[in-house]
């Protein structure tokens, strides 16, 4: 790991954060390949073979760009790191991100923001996949209370390609979320898109899942599930468009509110080839009143049975 002088505090107290909130710090090791980044400043930097990381500090934050050659396969996951450890300010990072041929690559993507009190993160990504090539990619978060948060992710995959993309806020507040995240699929690819989130208060919350089956018999599984309490908002919309011959793509929706949330789920579903498939299944309500009474039937009380159901609906990838 290729670690500046002048910024090996905040690469330590990064460090720390993780190790304080359990996650890997052997993802900070000289076997991984990583970026890892504070505010506007690359507090960290290390290839591996096979993957070529390369950054650039820009105004308020960092622009990098990752390629992984043909026929790679990498025993451990390629570690984006995203740390902001101020109270308040503005942070922006792009990734561009290019996957040669019949590779295989996993990417844990971390953003740090445990002490935000009023703080707005801008995040881009853009994914190219080549043919035969999987990618996976994991996006979790640590923040403060005070974060305004806007994802996008945009993702093209080549014939026979799989992409699967999982984004996760369970544990913490952001304050308003906007989440997007587009696949286009070429002949036999595939992706699945997992959302997990958790909103309390006055959070407000936007998702957008979006796979155009453009390719001959490409599949695409949607899922998105909220929990929403308080006088928490949301707005999910999950979209599949059939272009492909014998393309197939499922979108499922899943919330739950609780206390006075206000929640809409919208699935949209659009077929321009009479050979394509698409399905949904949505549901949006209180908690289910068999599984709590199963559990209070073993002598959890209404709480404790509620806590748990949502925790497993909310349970880790």
């Amino acid at each position: 790991m290729i670690i500046k002088m002048d910024r090996v505090k905040e690469y330590e107290a990064l460090v720390n954060i993780y190790e304080k909130e359990g996650l890997d710090i052997s993802l900070f090791g000289d076997r991984i390949a990583a970026i890892i980044i504070s505010g506007d400043k690359i507090v960290g930097l290390n290839n591996v073979e096979g993957v070529e990381i390369v950054g650039e500090e820009i105004e308020n934050g960092v622009k990098a760009s990752v390629k992984i050659r043909d026929n790679v396969e990498l025993p451990f996951p390629i570690h984006l790191c995203t740390g902001f450890l101020k109270n308040e300010g503005y942070q922006r990072v792009i990734f561009d991100i290019t996957v040669g041929k019949n590779s295989k690559v996993k990417f844990l993507s971390h953003c740090i923001f445990p002490y935000a009190k009023d703080f707005t993160h801008d995040a881009y990504a853009r994914i190219t996949i080549g043919e035969g090539s999987a990618v996976i990619y994991e996006d979790e978060h640590v923040h403060g209370e005070g974060v305004k948060m806007r994802s996008k992710t945009e993702v093209k995959v080549g014939k026979k390609g799989r992409y699967t993309g999982k984004f996760s806020l369970t544990k913490y507040r952001a304050k308003e979320l906007k989440v997007e995240m587009s696949v286009e699929l070429d002949d036999y690819a595939v992706t699945e898109l997992v959302s997990k989130i958790k909103a309390v208060k006055d959070d407000s919350v936007e998702v957008k899942e979006v796979a155009y089956l453009n390719g001959r018999s490409s599949r695409a599984n949607l899922k998105t599930t909220v929990i929403a309490f308080d006088n928490a908002r949301a707005n999910v919309v999950n979209e599949a468009y059939g272009l492909g011959e014998y393309a197939k793509g499922h979108v499922e929706c899943h919330e739950i509110v609780k206390g006075n949330a206000d929640v809409q789920t919208v699935p949209l579903l659009r077929v321009r080839n009479d050979k394509a498939e698409l399905t949904h299944e949505a549901s949006i309500g209180r908690i289910n009143e068999a599984q709590l009474m199963q559990l209070m039937a073993k002598g959890l009380t209404e709480d404790e049975a509620a806590g748990l159901i949502i925790r497993g609906l909310l349970r880790g990838f």
